[in-house]
Protein backbone atom coordinates (compact mmCIF):
# COMPACT_ATOMS: atom_id res chain seq x y z
CA UNK A 1 0.00 0.00 0.00
CA UNK A 2 1.06 3.75 -0.71
CA UNK A 3 0.42 4.96 2.76
CA UNK A 4 3.18 1.81 4.06
CA UNK A 5 5.32 4.94 3.62
CA UNK A 6 4.79 6.16 7.06
CA UNK A 7 3.64 3.50 8.57
CA UNK A 8 4.96 0.10 7.86
CA UNK A 9 8.84 -1.21 9.79
CA UNK A 10 10.46 -0.52 12.56
CA UNK A 11 12.14 2.14 10.60
CA UNK A 12 8.57 4.20 10.77
CA UNK A 13 8.14 3.08 14.74
CA UNK A 14 8.48 7.97 15.13
CA UNK A 15 5.67 7.80 12.45
CA UNK A 16 3.48 5.53 13.84
CA UNK A 17 3.99 7.14 17.54
CA UNK A 18 2.77 10.15 15.84
CA UNK A 19 -0.68 8.78 14.67
CA UNK A 20 -1.10 6.80 18.29
CA UNK A 21 -1.16 10.45 19.71
CA UNK A 22 -3.94 10.81 17.93
CA UNK A 23 -6.22 7.90 18.51
CA UNK A 24 -5.28 5.87 15.62
CA UNK A 25 -4.78 1.90 16.45
CA UNK A 26 -2.57 -0.84 15.32
CA UNK A 27 -5.64 -2.17 13.23
CA UNK A 28 -6.19 1.11 11.65
CA UNK A 29 -2.85 1.07 10.48
CA UNK A 30 -3.38 -2.58 8.85
CA UNK A 31 -6.53 -0.83 6.64
CA UNK A 32 -6.16 1.22 3.75
CA UNK A 33 -5.60 5.10 4.80
CA UNK A 34 -7.90 7.17 2.81
CA UNK A 35 -7.62 10.91 2.92
CA UNK A 36 -10.87 12.64 3.14
CA UNK A 37 -10.59 16.52 1.59
CA UNK A 38 -12.92 18.12 2.72
CA UNK A 39 -13.52 22.46 2.26
CA UNK A 40 -16.29 23.02 4.62
CA UNK A 41 -16.39 26.33 6.94
CA UNK A 42 -18.59 29.12 8.21
CA UNK A 43 -18.69 31.17 5.13
CA UNK A 44 -19.99 29.56 2.03
CA UNK A 45 -24.02 28.50 1.92
CA UNK A 46 -22.25 25.16 0.18
CA UNK A 47 -20.30 24.46 2.30
CA UNK A 48 -22.08 24.85 5.75
CA UNK A 49 -22.91 21.44 6.02
CA UNK A 50 -20.20 19.37 4.30
CA UNK A 51 -19.01 18.29 7.58
CA UNK A 52 -22.16 15.92 8.11
CA UNK A 53 -21.27 14.70 4.13
CA UNK A 54 -17.86 14.11 5.10
CA UNK A 55 -19.18 11.97 7.97
CA UNK A 56 -20.48 9.91 6.26
CA UNK A 57 -17.98 9.88 3.97
CA UNK A 58 -15.64 8.27 6.40
CA UNK A 59 -18.58 6.13 7.30
CA UNK A 60 -18.78 4.95 4.52
CA UNK A 61 -14.80 3.96 4.05
CA UNK A 62 -14.63 2.49 7.44
CA UNK A 63 -17.69 0.22 6.42
CA UNK A 64 -15.89 -0.91 3.31
CA UNK A 65 -12.61 -1.57 5.81
CA UNK A 66 -10.69 1.17 5.47
CA UNK A 67 -9.33 4.29 7.47
CA UNK A 68 -10.53 7.84 7.18
CA UNK A 69 -8.02 11.07 7.53
CA UNK A 70 -9.92 14.12 7.46
CA UNK A 71 -7.89 16.90 6.44
CA UNK A 72 -8.82 20.72 5.42
CA UNK A 73 -8.93 22.66 2.30
CA UNK A 74 -9.76 26.85 1.62
CA UNK A 75 -12.98 27.91 -0.07
CA UNK A 76 -14.24 31.01 -1.38
CA UNK A 77 -17.83 31.91 -1.74
CA UNK A 78 -18.02 34.12 -5.18
CA UNK A 79 -21.43 35.22 -3.91
CA UNK A 80 -20.14 36.80 -1.25
CA UNK A 81 -16.87 37.91 -3.04
CA UNK A 82 -18.69 39.67 -5.68
CA UNK A 83 -18.55 43.19 -6.76
CA UNK A 84 -15.71 44.20 -4.32
CA UNK A 85 -11.80 43.24 -4.10
CA UNK A 86 -12.36 39.92 -2.85
CA UNK A 87 -13.57 38.19 -6.37
CA UNK A 88 -9.75 39.33 -7.80
CA UNK A 89 -8.89 36.00 -5.10
CA UNK A 90 -11.29 33.24 -6.57
CA UNK A 91 -9.59 32.18 -9.32
CA UNK A 92 -6.96 32.66 -7.64
CA UNK A 93 -8.00 29.89 -5.03
CA UNK A 94 -8.48 26.68 -7.62
CA UNK A 95 -4.85 26.36 -8.01
CA UNK A 96 -4.37 26.86 -3.84
CA UNK A 97 -6.60 24.36 -3.69
CA UNK A 98 -5.02 22.03 -6.34
CA UNK A 99 -1.82 22.57 -4.59
CA UNK A 100 -2.64 22.13 -1.16
CA UNK A 101 -4.15 18.91 -1.77
CA UNK A 102 -1.29 17.59 -3.68
CA UNK A 103 1.04 19.15 -0.96
CA UNK A 104 -1.47 16.78 1.64
CA UNK A 105 -1.27 14.05 -0.14
CA UNK A 106 2.16 14.02 -0.81
CA UNK A 107 3.42 14.57 2.73
CA UNK A 108 1.00 12.04 3.90
CA UNK A 109 0.85 9.09 1.21
CA UNK A 110 -2.67 8.36 0.88
CA UNK A 111 -3.57 5.01 -0.44
CA UNK A 112 -6.57 7.04 -1.53
CA UNK A 113 -8.80 9.81 -1.41
CA UNK A 114 -12.73 11.41 -1.05
CA UNK A 115 -12.85 15.22 -2.15
CA UNK A 116 -15.74 16.57 -0.66
CA UNK A 117 -16.60 19.98 -2.03
CA UNK A 118 -19.61 22.16 -3.43
CA UNK A 119 -18.91 25.19 -5.05
CA UNK A 120 -17.09 27.32 -7.76
CA UNK A 121 -13.63 27.13 -8.29
CA UNK A 122 -13.11 24.56 -5.16
CA UNK A 123 -14.86 21.85 -7.65
CA UNK A 124 -12.13 22.27 -10.50
CA UNK A 125 -9.61 23.08 -8.30
CA UNK A 126 -10.10 18.95 -6.47
CA UNK A 127 -10.79 17.50 -9.68
CA UNK A 128 -7.03 18.82 -11.01
CA UNK A 129 -5.25 17.82 -7.80
CA UNK A 130 -6.80 14.40 -8.20
CA UNK A 131 -5.68 14.19 -12.06
CA UNK A 132 -2.17 15.43 -10.65
CA UNK A 133 -2.03 13.09 -7.69
CA UNK A 134 -3.28 10.06 -10.13
CA UNK A 135 -4.12 8.17 -7.28
CA UNK A 136 -7.33 6.06 -6.52
CA UNK A 137 -9.88 8.79 -5.75
CA UNK A 138 -13.20 9.67 -6.27
CA UNK A 139 -15.23 13.53 -5.66
CA UNK A 140 -18.38 13.82 -4.27
CA UNK A 141 -20.52 17.48 -3.76
CA UNK A 142 -22.56 18.84 -0.98
CA UNK A 143 -25.53 19.12 -2.94
CA UNK A 144 -27.49 21.59 -4.75
CA UNK A 145 -29.75 24.55 -2.53
CA UNK A 146 -33.20 24.21 -2.94
CA UNK A 147 -34.89 26.75 -4.74
CA UNK A 148 -36.65 29.74 -2.86
CA UNK A 149 -40.07 30.24 -2.32
CA UNK A 150 -41.94 33.57 -1.95
CA UNK A 151 -45.33 33.81 -0.03
CA UNK A 152 -47.01 34.24 -2.91
CA UNK A 153 -45.08 31.29 -4.57
CA UNK A 154 -43.56 32.84 -6.83
CA UNK A 155 -39.70 30.75 -7.60
CA UNK A 156 -36.62 32.64 -6.55
CA UNK A 157 -33.11 32.74 -6.32
CA UNK A 158 -29.85 34.00 -5.73
CA UNK A 159 -30.06 35.84 -8.87
CA UNK A 160 -33.53 37.33 -8.45
CA UNK A 161 -31.60 39.37 -5.24
CA UNK A 162 -28.62 40.82 -7.68
CA UNK A 163 -31.10 41.61 -10.25
CA UNK A 164 -33.15 42.97 -7.90
CA UNK A 165 -30.40 45.34 -6.86
CA UNK A 166 -30.76 46.64 -10.54
CA UNK A 167 -34.42 46.81 -9.98
CA UNK A 168 -34.69 49.40 -7.01
CA UNK A 169 -32.13 51.40 -8.72
CA UNK A 170 -34.70 52.04 -11.56
CA UNK A 171 -37.69 52.51 -9.63
CA UNK A 172 -39.29 49.10 -10.60
CA UNK A 173 -39.32 47.58 -7.24
CA UNK A 174 -39.03 49.20 -3.69
CA UNK A 175 -36.31 48.31 -1.05
CA UNK A 176 -39.36 46.65 0.92
CA UNK A 177 -39.99 43.90 -1.90
CA UNK A 178 -36.45 43.44 -2.39
CA UNK A 179 -35.89 42.32 1.14
CA UNK A 180 -38.35 39.85 1.23
CA UNK A 181 -36.81 38.22 -2.15
CA UNK A 182 -33.56 38.46 0.05
CA UNK A 183 -35.04 36.93 3.04
CA UNK A 184 -36.20 33.54 0.80
CA UNK A 185 -33.76 33.04 -2.06
CA UNK A 186 -31.34 31.27 -0.37
CA UNK A 187 -33.42 28.79 2.10
CA UNK A 188 -30.43 26.89 3.04
CA UNK A 189 -27.58 24.71 2.75
CA UNK A 190 -26.55 23.70 -0.90
CA UNK A 191 -24.55 25.49 -3.43
CA UNK A 192 -26.92 28.01 -5.12
CA UNK A 193 -30.04 26.28 -6.75
CA UNK A 194 -29.50 27.06 -10.78
CA UNK A 195 -27.06 26.24 -13.42
CA UNK A 196 -24.35 28.28 -12.37
CA UNK A 197 -20.92 27.51 -11.96
CA UNK A 198 -21.07 25.38 -8.92
CA UNK A 199 -23.76 22.93 -9.79
CA UNK A 200 -22.49 23.14 -13.92
CA UNK A 201 -18.85 21.55 -12.73
CA UNK A 202 -20.95 19.28 -10.25
CA UNK A 203 -22.90 17.58 -13.10
CA UNK A 204 -20.01 17.32 -15.58
CA UNK A 205 -17.91 15.69 -12.74
CA UNK A 206 -20.57 13.10 -13.43
CA UNK A 207 -20.15 13.04 -16.97
CA UNK A 208 -16.36 12.68 -16.48
CA UNK A 209 -16.62 9.67 -14.19
CA UNK A 210 -15.16 11.24 -11.33
CA UNK A 211 -18.64 11.19 -9.32
CA UNK A 212 -21.28 8.65 -8.87
CA UNK A 213 -24.07 9.25 -10.54
CA UNK A 214 -26.82 11.80 -8.71
CA UNK A 215 -23.79 14.25 -7.53
CA UNK A 216 -24.91 16.90 -9.53
CA UNK A 217 -28.44 17.30 -8.84
CA UNK A 218 -29.37 15.36 -5.73
CA UNK A 219 -30.29 18.01 -3.04
CA UNK A 220 -28.08 19.05 0.05
CA UNK A 221 -30.45 18.56 2.26
CA UNK A 222 -31.86 15.73 1.87
CA UNK A 223 -31.23 11.80 3.22
CA UNK A 224 -30.59 10.62 -0.34
CA UNK A 225 -27.33 13.60 -0.58
CA UNK A 226 -26.13 11.73 2.97
CA UNK A 227 -26.40 7.90 1.62
CA UNK A 228 -24.81 9.46 -1.69
CA UNK A 229 -21.36 10.17 0.53
CA UNK A 230 -21.50 7.23 2.13
CA UNK A 231 -21.39 5.00 -1.34
CA UNK A 232 -18.58 7.28 -1.94
CA UNK A 233 -16.86 6.15 1.05
CA UNK A 234 -17.70 2.31 -0.18
CA UNK A 235 -16.40 3.25 -4.04
CA UNK A 236 -13.37 4.40 -2.91
CA UNK A 237 -12.14 1.23 -1.34
CA UNK A 238 -13.11 -0.77 -4.60
CA UNK A 239 -10.97 1.56 -6.26
CA UNK A 240 -8.28 1.28 -3.89
CA UNK A 241 -8.63 -2.25 -4.15
CA UNK A 242 -8.86 -2.49 -8.48
CA UNK A 243 -5.80 0.09 -8.34
CA UNK A 244 -8.15 1.93 -10.60
CA UNK A 245 -6.77 5.92 -11.08
CA UNK A 246 -8.45 9.07 -12.26
CA UNK A 247 -5.85 8.47 -15.69
CA UNK A 248 -7.36 5.23 -15.99
CA UNK A 249 -10.93 6.79 -16.03
CA UNK A 250 -10.75 10.21 -18.22
CA UNK A 251 -9.32 10.56 -21.60
CA UNK A 252 -10.38 12.85 -24.46
CA UNK A 253 -13.32 11.44 -25.14
CA UNK A 254 -14.93 11.64 -21.43
CA UNK A 255 -13.90 15.34 -21.94
CA UNK A 256 -15.92 15.14 -25.19
CA UNK A 257 -18.76 13.88 -23.42
CA UNK A 258 -18.59 16.44 -20.70
CA UNK A 259 -18.18 19.43 -23.50
CA UNK A 260 -21.39 17.63 -25.16
CA UNK A 261 -23.72 17.75 -21.81
CA UNK A 262 -22.44 21.06 -21.03
CA UNK A 263 -24.04 22.31 -24.27
CA UNK A 264 -26.96 20.48 -24.02
CA UNK A 265 -27.37 22.16 -20.49
CA UNK A 266 -26.63 25.27 -21.47
CA UNK A 267 -23.79 25.61 -18.11
CA UNK A 268 -21.72 27.99 -17.41
CA UNK A 269 -19.40 30.15 -19.30
CA UNK A 270 -16.74 29.02 -16.58
CA UNK A 271 -16.47 25.83 -17.68
CA UNK A 272 -14.46 26.86 -20.98
CA UNK A 273 -12.14 27.81 -18.12
CA UNK A 274 -12.20 24.44 -15.67
CA UNK A 275 -12.27 21.71 -17.78
CA UNK A 276 -9.35 22.71 -19.77
CA UNK A 277 -7.48 23.70 -17.04
CA UNK A 278 -8.56 20.05 -15.77
CA UNK A 279 -7.42 18.49 -18.87
CA UNK A 280 -4.36 19.82 -18.72
CA UNK A 281 -3.43 17.91 -14.85
CA UNK A 282 -3.97 15.23 -17.11
CA UNK A 283 -1.89 15.61 -19.95
CA UNK A 284 -4.82 16.09 -22.48
CA UNK A 285 -5.50 19.18 -24.57
CA UNK A 286 -8.70 20.66 -25.08
CA UNK A 287 -8.80 23.58 -26.82
CA UNK A 288 -11.69 26.11 -27.24
CA UNK A 289 -12.39 25.23 -31.07
CA UNK A 290 -13.44 21.86 -29.43
CA UNK A 291 -16.01 23.52 -27.51
CA UNK A 292 -17.71 25.53 -30.34
CA UNK A 293 -17.02 22.08 -32.57
CA UNK A 294 -19.25 20.43 -30.08
CA UNK A 295 -21.84 23.03 -29.69
CA UNK A 296 -22.50 23.41 -33.33
CA UNK A 297 -24.21 19.74 -33.32
CA UNK A 298 -25.41 19.10 -29.73
CA UNK A 299 -28.87 20.39 -29.36
CA UNK A 300 -29.67 22.57 -26.16
CA UNK A 301 -31.99 20.57 -24.55
CA UNK A 302 -32.59 21.98 -20.39
CA UNK A 303 -32.46 24.75 -19.96
CA UNK A 304 -32.46 26.43 -15.63
CA UNK A 305 -32.26 29.13 -14.01
CA UNK A 306 -30.83 31.85 -15.22
CA UNK A 307 -32.46 31.14 -18.66
CA UNK A 308 -35.86 29.44 -17.42
CA UNK A 309 -37.97 28.92 -14.01
CA UNK A 310 -36.37 25.55 -13.39
CA UNK A 311 -33.60 24.57 -10.79
CA UNK A 312 -31.51 21.96 -9.87
CA UNK A 313 -34.05 20.21 -8.10
CA UNK A 314 -36.55 20.18 -11.26
CA UNK A 315 -33.51 18.91 -13.20
CA UNK A 316 -33.36 16.00 -10.58
CA UNK A 317 -36.97 14.82 -10.32
CA UNK A 318 -36.46 14.97 -14.13
CA UNK A 319 -34.26 12.14 -13.95
CA UNK A 320 -30.71 13.79 -13.86
CA UNK A 321 -27.68 14.08 -15.57
CA UNK A 322 -27.98 10.01 -16.46
CA UNK A 323 -31.12 11.00 -18.17
CA UNK A 324 -29.66 14.01 -20.09
CA UNK A 325 -27.11 11.64 -21.47
CA UNK A 326 -29.57 9.11 -22.02
CA UNK A 327 -31.40 11.72 -24.21
CA UNK A 328 -28.42 12.95 -26.21
CA UNK A 329 -27.14 8.79 -26.28
CA UNK A 330 -30.72 8.44 -28.76
CA UNK A 331 -28.66 10.25 -31.98
CA UNK A 332 -25.16 8.87 -30.81
CA UNK A 333 -23.95 12.21 -28.95
CA UNK A 334 -21.91 10.50 -26.53
CA UNK A 335 -19.16 7.79 -26.12
CA UNK A 336 -20.61 5.27 -24.22
CA UNK A 337 -17.96 2.54 -23.65
CA UNK A 338 -16.46 4.41 -21.15
CA UNK A 339 -14.98 3.85 -17.26
CA UNK A 340 -16.39 5.55 -14.69
CA UNK A 341 -16.02 5.20 -10.34
CA UNK A 342 -19.18 3.65 -10.89
CA UNK A 343 -18.44 1.16 -13.67
CA UNK A 344 -19.21 1.72 -17.35
CA UNK A 345 -21.20 4.49 -18.47
CA UNK A 346 -23.11 3.01 -21.14
CA UNK A 347 -24.70 0.70 -18.32
CA UNK A 348 -25.23 3.70 -16.20
CA UNK A 349 -27.29 5.40 -19.13
CA UNK A 350 -28.85 2.38 -20.01
CA UNK A 351 -30.50 2.31 -16.35
CA UNK A 352 -31.65 6.30 -16.76
CA UNK A 353 -34.97 7.09 -17.73
CA UNK A 354 -36.79 10.84 -18.38
CA UNK A 355 -39.03 11.86 -16.39
CA UNK A 356 -40.46 14.84 -17.47
CA UNK A 357 -40.25 16.49 -21.11
CA UNK A 358 -40.63 19.88 -20.00
CA UNK A 359 -37.04 19.68 -18.05
CA UNK A 360 -35.18 17.94 -20.58
CA UNK A 361 -36.49 18.11 -23.78
CA UNK A 362 -36.59 15.82 -26.50
CA UNK A 363 -33.60 16.11 -29.23
CA UNK A 364 -36.57 16.70 -31.65
CA UNK A 365 -38.03 19.40 -29.90
CA UNK A 366 -34.76 21.28 -28.49
CA UNK A 367 -34.80 24.82 -27.07
CA UNK A 368 -32.12 25.32 -29.84
CA UNK A 369 -30.66 23.16 -31.99
CA UNK A 370 -26.78 24.21 -31.17
CA UNK A 371 -25.64 24.26 -27.61
CA UNK A 372 -25.67 26.47 -24.67
CA UNK A 373 -22.05 28.48 -25.54
CA UNK A 374 -20.46 29.75 -28.59
CA UNK A 375 -17.16 30.44 -28.67
CA UNK A 376 -16.69 34.14 -30.90
CA UNK A 377 -13.33 35.20 -32.68
CA UNK A 378 -12.20 38.45 -34.73
CA UNK A 379 -10.60 41.71 -34.51
CA UNK A 380 -11.68 41.76 -31.22
CA UNK A 381 -10.45 38.47 -29.62
CA UNK A 382 -8.08 37.28 -31.45
CA UNK A 383 -7.87 33.71 -29.23
CA UNK A 384 -11.39 33.59 -28.63
CA UNK A 385 -14.37 34.78 -26.26
CA UNK A 386 -17.23 32.81 -24.76
CA UNK A 387 -20.95 33.88 -24.59
CA UNK A 388 -24.02 31.95 -23.17
CA UNK A 389 -25.87 32.09 -26.16
CA UNK A 390 -28.92 29.93 -24.27
CA UNK A 391 -29.02 32.70 -21.67
CA UNK A 392 -30.08 35.43 -24.66
CA UNK A 393 -34.10 34.86 -23.93
CA UNK A 394 -34.94 37.24 -26.78
CA UNK A 395 -32.67 35.01 -29.33
CA UNK A 396 -30.48 38.17 -30.81
CA UNK A 397 -28.31 36.80 -33.46
CA UNK A 398 -26.57 39.92 -34.04
CA UNK A 399 -25.43 43.27 -32.47
CA UNK A 400 -24.36 46.25 -32.95
CA UNK A 401 -23.48 48.90 -31.07
CA UNK A 402 -21.35 52.02 -29.42
CA UNK A 403 -18.23 51.46 -27.03
CA UNK A 404 -18.38 52.62 -23.59
CA UNK A 405 -15.18 51.48 -22.05
CA UNK A 406 -14.67 51.39 -18.43
CA UNK A 407 -11.09 50.03 -16.65
CA UNK A 408 -12.22 47.96 -14.05
CA UNK A 409 -15.84 46.80 -12.80
CA UNK A 410 -16.78 49.45 -10.30
CA UNK A 411 -16.61 52.29 -12.87
CA UNK A 412 -18.73 50.04 -15.26
CA UNK A 413 -21.32 49.53 -12.19
CA UNK A 414 -21.38 53.09 -11.22
CA UNK A 415 -22.16 54.16 -14.54
CA UNK A 416 -24.84 51.55 -15.20
CA UNK A 417 -26.59 52.86 -11.65
CA UNK A 418 -26.68 56.23 -12.46
CA UNK A 419 -28.50 55.61 -15.48
CA UNK A 420 -25.86 56.21 -17.91
CA UNK A 421 -26.13 53.18 -20.16
CA UNK A 422 -28.52 53.61 -22.89
CA UNK A 423 -30.14 50.81 -25.25
CA UNK A 424 -27.47 49.30 -27.78
CA UNK A 425 -24.39 50.57 -26.12
CA UNK A 426 -21.51 47.90 -26.35
CA UNK A 427 -20.25 48.25 -22.62
CA UNK A 428 -16.44 47.13 -22.65
CA UNK A 429 -15.08 46.27 -19.40
CA UNK A 430 -11.31 45.81 -19.46
CA UNK A 431 -8.28 45.19 -17.08
CA UNK A 432 -9.91 42.51 -15.46
CA UNK A 433 -8.02 39.74 -17.19
CA UNK A 434 -6.21 36.98 -15.44
CA UNK A 435 -3.27 38.79 -15.48
CA UNK A 436 -4.81 42.79 -15.35
CA UNK A 437 -7.11 41.93 -12.52
CA UNK A 438 -5.52 40.22 -11.70
CA UNK A 439 -7.79 37.19 -10.94
CA UNK A 440 -10.60 37.70 -13.49
CA UNK A 441 -13.17 38.68 -11.41
CA UNK A 442 -16.79 37.93 -11.86
CA UNK A 443 -18.93 40.64 -12.88
CA UNK A 444 -22.57 39.16 -11.96
CA UNK A 445 -23.12 42.56 -10.14
CA UNK A 446 -22.67 44.13 -13.32
CA UNK A 447 -24.91 41.97 -15.43
CA UNK A 448 -27.32 41.89 -13.00
CA UNK A 449 -28.14 45.78 -12.31
CA UNK A 450 -28.17 45.96 -16.18
CA UNK A 451 -30.92 43.12 -16.14
CA UNK A 452 -32.42 44.88 -13.11
CA UNK A 453 -33.28 48.05 -14.98
CA UNK A 454 -34.59 46.23 -18.49
CA UNK A 455 -31.33 46.53 -20.74
CA UNK A 456 -30.43 43.03 -20.45
CA UNK A 457 -31.67 42.40 -24.34
CA UNK A 458 -30.82 45.93 -25.27
CA UNK A 459 -27.16 46.36 -24.56
CA UNK A 460 -24.16 43.91 -24.71
CA UNK A 461 -21.18 43.37 -22.03
CA UNK A 462 -17.57 42.54 -23.42
CA UNK A 463 -14.84 42.11 -20.94
CA UNK A 464 -11.34 40.20 -20.72
CA UNK A 465 -12.68 39.05 -17.46
CA UNK A 466 -15.64 36.39 -16.91
CA UNK A 467 -19.57 36.06 -15.81
CA UNK A 468 -20.91 33.97 -12.85
CA UNK A 469 -23.12 30.99 -14.15
CA UNK A 470 -25.98 33.09 -13.54
CA UNK A 471 -25.45 35.65 -16.01
CA UNK A 472 -27.68 36.31 -18.74
CA UNK A 473 -28.10 38.63 -21.47
CA UNK A 474 -25.62 39.79 -24.40
CA UNK A 475 -22.76 38.89 -22.43
CA UNK A 476 -19.16 38.04 -23.76
CA UNK A 477 -16.18 37.03 -21.67
CA UNK A 478 -12.61 35.85 -21.39
CA UNK A 479 -11.82 38.15 -24.67
CA UNK A 480 -8.05 37.56 -25.10
CA UNK A 481 -5.55 38.25 -25.34
CA UNK A 482 -6.81 40.47 -22.52
CA UNK A 483 -5.89 43.96 -22.03
CA UNK A 484 -3.44 43.73 -19.71
CA UNK A 485 -1.23 41.16 -22.00
CA UNK A 486 -1.53 43.68 -25.26
CA UNK A 487 -4.77 42.45 -26.29
CA UNK A 488 -7.31 44.37 -28.73
CA UNK A 489 -9.48 45.09 -25.64
CA UNK A 490 -7.18 47.59 -24.85
CA UNK A 491 -7.48 49.54 -27.65
CA UNK A 492 -11.16 50.54 -28.10
CA UNK A 493 -11.99 54.16 -27.35
CA UNK A 494 -15.40 55.38 -26.40
CA UNK A 495 -17.76 55.09 -29.73
CA UNK A 496 -15.91 52.78 -32.08
CA UNK A 497 -18.49 50.12 -33.58
CA UNK A 498 -18.50 46.63 -32.25
CA UNK A 499 -20.44 44.05 -33.93
CA UNK A 500 -21.35 40.62 -32.06
CA UNK A 501 -22.39 37.44 -34.85
CA UNK A 502 -23.02 34.56 -33.48
CA UNK A 503 -24.11 32.34 -36.48
CA UNK A 504 -20.84 33.38 -37.58
CA UNK A 505 -19.01 33.21 -34.34
CA UNK A 506 -17.20 36.94 -34.95
CA UNK A 507 -16.74 39.46 -32.72
CA UNK A 508 -15.12 42.54 -34.58
CA UNK A 509 -14.04 46.14 -33.64
CA UNK A 510 -14.94 48.38 -36.61
CA UNK A 511 -11.88 50.32 -36.52
CA UNK A 512 -9.45 50.09 -39.20
CA UNK A 513 -5.77 48.25 -38.62
CA UNK A 514 -3.56 51.09 -38.91
CA UNK A 515 -5.87 52.79 -36.22
CA UNK A 516 -5.29 50.54 -33.74
CA UNK A 517 -1.41 50.36 -34.59
CA UNK A 518 -1.14 54.25 -33.75
CA UNK A 519 -3.50 53.94 -30.24
CA UNK A 520 -1.09 50.56 -29.69
CA UNK A 521 1.96 53.24 -29.72
CA UNK A 522 0.25 55.50 -27.13
CA UNK A 523 -1.92 52.94 -25.33
CA UNK A 524 -0.63 52.90 -21.30
CA UNK A 525 -1.89 49.82 -19.02
CA UNK A 526 -3.33 50.59 -15.78
CA UNK A 527 -0.21 49.90 -13.40
CA UNK A 528 -0.56 47.23 -10.58
CA UNK A 529 0.66 47.61 -7.17
CA UNK A 530 0.43 43.87 -6.06
CA UNK A 531 1.70 41.99 -3.51
CA UNK A 532 1.66 38.67 -1.65
CA UNK A 533 -0.43 36.00 -3.59
CA UNK A 534 -2.15 38.57 -6.32
CA UNK A 535 1.79 39.32 -7.56
CA UNK A 536 3.03 35.85 -8.04
CA UNK A 537 -0.27 34.90 -9.94
CA UNK A 538 -0.20 37.97 -12.20
CA UNK A 539 3.39 36.76 -13.03
CA UNK A 540 2.27 32.76 -13.35
CA UNK A 541 -0.64 33.05 -14.58
CA UNK A 542 -1.66 32.14 -18.53
CA UNK A 543 -4.42 33.04 -20.95
CA UNK A 544 -8.27 32.99 -20.34
CA UNK A 545 -7.93 30.72 -23.52
CA UNK A 546 -5.32 28.20 -21.75
CA UNK A 547 -7.97 27.76 -18.61
CA UNK A 548 -6.03 30.55 -16.97
CA UNK A 549 -3.67 27.65 -16.20
CA UNK A 550 -0.42 28.70 -14.49
CA UNK A 551 2.88 28.32 -15.73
Amino acid sequence: MRSDQMKKGFLRAPHRSLLKAMGYTEEEFKRPLIGVANSGNEIIPGHIHLDKITEAVKAGITLAGGTPVEFRTIGVCDGIAMGHEGMKYSLVSREIIADSIEIMAMAHPFDGLVLVASCDKIVPGMLMALLRLNIPGIFIGGGPMAAGRLPSGETVDLISVFEGVGRVSSGEIKEDRLSLIEDNACPGCGSCSGMFTANSMNCLAEVLGLTLPGNGTVLANTSRRIQLAKKAGMAVMELVRKNCRPKDIVSQASFRNAIRVDMALGASTNTVLHLPAIASEAGIPLPLSIFDELSRSTPNICRLSPASSFHLEDLDRAGGISAVMKELSRKNLLELDLPTVAGILRDIVAQARVWDHNVIRPLEDPFSLEGGLAILYGSLAPEGAVIKQSAIASGIKVFRGPAKVFNGEEAALNAILKKKIKPKDVIIIRYEGPKGGPGMREMLAVTSAISGQGLGEKVALLTDGRFSGGTRGICIGHISPEAAAGGPVGLVQNGDLVEINLPERKLELLVSPAQLEKRRQKIKAPALRLKGVLARYSQQVQSASTGAILK
